[in-house]
């Protein structure tokens, strides 16, 4: 089957590798982000079907001229995964009103948006998916030097579980998956805000290729909820369990 696949932060990391790896498979991918330059040859290696459509998904208006630009150039959207995100690098404690109000706008508002934006295609058509790109930080609040970026993804993940809750009392056909990694192996941490630390000197990681191949399993099983590694649900698991014992050893 030929998809259209829209993805949001397609111009390096997972939405590079998951453009390329979809692209591969025969699908049709829309490639979104600001960087032109970057788009611009993450669609040269995907083939001349890709589409090329600068963005900032942090703006609503914009992102309804995605949906509106390819719809009218490929005919529908598929799946739309939602991937464009920012890091941040400060201590709870430390935390500014222009923090907070970044780590909402790049990771939770422009999920919103591309959920809304493309939802009166899906409702029309019956069907659709719409895949959210979270993080094991959205499980589990460790790295406290990420704490705003954490609480964003907190955020995200019971937005995306509620809209999955709500939609498919209408529209069944229409799927809102998550996707949760762990530290994976790309610019993330270099291009966080307030500074690294480099992802790729962080322990417990995995490339880019590797969480691309769960996103193309989940387009493919449609499945609601799914880690990117082996053991990390258990990690969730076990954490949370932790938490209710005493540290003392009394149980």
């Amino acid at each position: 089957m030929n998809r259209v696949v829209v993805i949001t932060g397609a111009s390096g990391g997972i939405g590079a590798a998951a453009a390329r790896l979809i692209a591969q498979q025969g699908d049709t991918v829309a490639l979104v982000a600001r960087r032109k330059d970057a788009l611009d040859r993450v669609a040269t290696d995907c083939g001349a079907a890709a589409l090329a459509l600068p963005a900032d998904v942090t703006d609503r208006a914009q992102v309804r001229g995605v949906v509106q630009d390819t719809i009218k150039r490929l005919g529908r959207i598929d799946v739309w995964i939602n991937n464009a995100g920012q890091g941040i690098t400060r201590e709870p404690t430390q935390l500014t009103d222009d923090d907070i109000d970044l780590m909402i706008r790049a990771n939770v508002k422009s999920v919103l948006y591309g959920m809304q934006e493309v939802l009166p295609h899906f409702r029309e058509r019956g069907a659709g998916h719409i895949i959210n790109v979270s993080s094991m930080l959205g499980r589990m609040p460790l790295a406290t030097f990420r704490s705003a970026y954490t609480a964003s993804k907190h955020f995200l993940n019971a937005l995306t579980a509620m809209t999955r809750e709500e939609i498919q009392k209408s529209h069944p056909g229409i799927q809102v998956s998550l996707v949760s990694p762990g530290v994976v192996r790309t610019e993330f941490g270099n291009n966080a805000l307030h500074g690294g630390p480099d992802s790729r000197s962080l322990p417990w990681s995995q490339s880019a290729e590797e969480v691309a191949a769960v996103v193309l399993e989940v387009i493919e099983t449609r499945a609601p909820d799914l880690y990117t590694r082996e053991g990390s649900q258990q990690r969730v698991v076990d954490y949370y369990a932790s938490l209710g014992k005493d540290p003392g050893g009394g149980g």
